[in-house]
């Protein structure tokens, strides 16, 4: 789940749910996932949306036959294993509510080798875009709106901004629109420049 929704976009405050997984447990593991669930629905507090972006920014520890099974197995963890352990812990709490959500962040990572040493990467991400299709048509008639927005860019913050990259504010802003908006479902929303994502943040959809 991204860390802090609340920063991105001041007009959707009262739509979104904020579930950070830094405080409300490591997500990585079933019983985890759990207690952070329950962490989050204490005091009667109630999930409509949920979004999930899991894993790390970077990952460059060289080619496969220089690495570990435990590195693979860290790498799979965190981008895959961790994917699935929150989503069976927090669909359930959206997937019957027509006015609810529940959205895949994903990236190009998964479809291609980014530079030498990043092999594991792609496999993690690869299991994660999987993971995210599989969900989609495992589950076509729920009444939550179920979605992937896969940013095809690198994402940075405003101040390291560089060719190819957009910030993290204005990907932000574009996610708790097409939350907002609930107005596609069950769809991949390919972000592949910063004008996708003026797009998405105007129209909730692409």
């Amino acid at each position: 789940m991204l860390s802090d929704w609340r920063s991105f976009g001041a007009s959707y405050q009262q739509k979104l749910t904020i579930a950070c997984s830094p405080w409300s447990g490591d997500v990585g593991t079933e019983d985890g996932a759990e207690a952070a669930k329950a962490a989050l629905l204490g005091g009667g507090k109630k999930v409509t949306d949920v979004v999930s972006a899991l894993g790390f920014s970077w990952w460059q520890g060289g080619a496969p036959h220089t690495q570990t099974l435990q590195e693979l197995q860290w790498v799979l963890e965190t981008l895959l294993l961790s994917t699935f352990t929150s989503w069976k812990a927090f669909f359930p709490l959206v997937w019957e509510n027509p006015g609810g959500s529940y959205t895949f962040i994903t990236g190009s990572a998964g479809d291609r080798l980014l530079r030498p040493g990043t092999g594991f990467l792609t496999l993690g991400a690869s299991g994660a875009l999987a993971f995210s299709r599989v969900v989609r048509e495992e589950y076509p008639d729920v009444p939550c709106k179920l979605n992937e927005v896969k940013i095809n860019m690198g994402v940075a913050l405003p101040e390291a901004l560089g060719p190819g990259f957009v910030s993290h504010l204005e990907v932000g802003q574009a996610v708790a629109s097409l939350v907002d908006k609930l107005a596609v479902s069950h769809s991949v929303l390919h972000v592949d420049s910063p004008a996708d994502l003026q797009v998405l943040t105007s129209d909730g959809k692409l």
